[in-house]
């Protein structure tokens, strides 16, 4: 049996990371479950198609949103399929092309309101991504949002629309 907390090494290093902080957060919400927890208590009665390509790994927001990759085709390397955010109040969207693009996003300055809770944990984890992964925050969430949803969007849409018989919401 390993420790590893998934089988996506970007994934592990991210938890590591944030086991490291001792429960201080480093962006605003985000914060690492269970690797590929169970979905029903979000999705209640999906069918299972649509559940099966759905891997989700972290609460995007305070409030119950959370983030999963999708997997839009059979590609081995998890770490590069896109990043969906399912909101807390049915909605949903692509949020980034892939793991490292998420992570990119999770680097971008916190509201002012937030700044002082945030740090030094978003700082740290700034560093963290440059050391890591030689990346860092965009200038703005959109240069990082846009190329996903110009990518990924239309398929996304008509996968959700046909998995779920049009009962989630697709935000464009």
């Amino acid at each position: 049996m390993s420790d590893l907390y998934s089988p996506i090494p970007e994934l592990n290093l991210l938890k590591e990371f944030q086991d490291r902080l001792g429960g201080r957060f480093f962006s605003d919400g985000f914060e690492l479950f269970d690797y590929d927890d169970d979905l029903d208590w979000f999705c209640g009665s999906a069918d299972p198609e649509y559940l099966d390509r759905l891997i989700p790994f972290a609460y995007a927001t305070g409030s119950g949103s959370y983030y999963a990759l999708w997997r839009c085709d059979d590609r081995a390397d998890l770490a590069t399929l896109p990043v969906i955010f399912f909101g807390d109040e049915g909605a949903c969207r692509v949020e980034a092309r892939d793991l490292r693009e998420l992570f990119r996003l999770l680097a971008c300055e916190p509201e002012e309101e937030d700044l002082e809770r945030l740090n030094p944990g978003h700082q740290e984890y700034v560093t963290w991504l440059g050391q890591n992964f030689g990346l860092t925050a965009p200038e703005h969430p959109d240069d990082v949002v846009e190329p996903a949803m110009g990518q990924y969007f239309q398929q996304f849409a008509n996968w959700v629309q046909l998995a779920t018989r049009g009962t989630i919401d697709v935000a464009g």
